[in-house]
């Protein structure tokens, strides 16, 4: 059974980095939840992926940054909120006629950027003394 729950842990594991890289590129899927549940997954799975997915050039410190100071970099905030915003107005205005679902969206927007807001931004002290 234990042999069982590690591959399932294991595969778990690759479907949220999949979808944490997806959301990169679709500001509505959020990239640093489902690459945190990776770095969960493949610590029960495989030391291995666990090493590689926090030691990641572009992930690992986002990863690191987040868990252990509930924090994100001005650039990532940015970035987030003008990808954002971007994908929500036009698929609001431009891709629907429907009411609801454009007050939907703006409702979602609107929510992902106060999140976005209250966290902390990560400073190069916090990066300096962080732990992969």
């Amino acid at each position: 059974m234990r042999l069982v729950g590690k591959h399932l842990f294991f595969l778990a594991g690759l479907l949220f980095f999949a979808l944490g890289v997806i959301g990169v590129f679709i500001p509505l899927l959020p990239t640093t939840p489902f690459l945190l549940l990776a770095a969960a997954c493949f610590f029960r799975s495989s030391a291995r992926l666990y090493h590689w997915i926090m030691h990641h050039r572009v992930f690992g410190s986002h990863i690191s940054g987040y868990r252990q100071f509930h924090a994100i970099s001005k650039k990532a905030k940015i970035l987030s909120l003008v990808m954002l915003w971007s994908v929500i107005v036009s698929s609001a205005f431009i891709f629907t006629t429907l009411v609801w679902i454009r007050v939907s969206l703006l409702v979602i927007a609107v929510s992902v950027t106060i999140y976005l807001l209250h966290l902390r931004t990560l400073t190069q002290e916090m990066i300096d003394q962080s732990e992969p």
